[in-house]
């Protein structure tokens, strides 16, 4: 038995080795257990259930990347047009790392991802979130024209370069002209929003 402290941090990232290892349909909290070392009831203690400690490891794995791109959303100081390219390159990135790097701990995450649509819409609306932080600085600085509302405006943002972050397009991120088509897709995004301001 181990005896470091058992956490609910720690948990998680061995529940990440035993999906990885076993995928979604194998994987179990004992053997979750087995890996810490410790009884499954301990593992139990953290979360209740095998689905709540599913859903808490996707809700890791998603928040990584919305931390990860916060520092776009937060930077005042940066020019509207240079955060949004940078946040939606970055979150091409981030994507494409976690398809390539780990395909089969990705192919797991795709599973948990429509087992835990709640925490999936969540994730969504964080990132849609972030990018109406950098659209409403644009609409301040006169430098973006926003439709019906900031909101809106960043919704359709996300849901326009959806296939350079839906993981139903991974398939496709590997091409050869996806860079190009990123690019294109994303200068067009931002003509868009430079409408009306020139």
């Amino acid at each position: 038995m181990s005896t470091e402290p058992l956490t609910a941090a720690r948990i998680l990232e061995a529940t990440e080795e035993v999906l990885r290892r076993h995928g979604p349909a194998k994987a179990t909290v004992v053997d979750v257990a087995r890996q810490l070392g410790v009884s499954h009831g301990s593992v139990y203690r953290h979360f209740r259930t095998k689905s709540a400690l599913r859903e808490a490891v996707t809700k890791r794995w998603l928040d990584r990347t919305t931390l990860a791109l916060s520092s776009f959303a937060g930077d005042e100081a940066a020019e509207p047009e240079a955060a949004l390219r940078g946040w939606l390159a970055a979150l091409f990135d981030a994507k494409r790392r976690k398809a390539g790097d780990d395909p089969q701990l990705f192919a797991t995450y795709e599973v948990l991802l429509a087992e835990n649509s709640a925490v999936v819409e969540q994730h969504i609306t964080e990132l849609v979130a972030q990018i109406e932080q950098i659209v409403s600085r644009g609409v301040r600085r006169g430098r973006f024209t926003a439709l019906s509302s900031d909101h809106r405006t960043a919704r359709a943002v996300f849901d326009a370069t959806n296939r350079f972050h839906d993981p139903a397009y991974a398939s496709q991120w590997l091409r050869p002209e996806i860079e190009a088509d990123f690019t294109a897709l994303v200068d067009l995004v931002l003509h868009g929003l430079r409408a009306g301001t020139d």
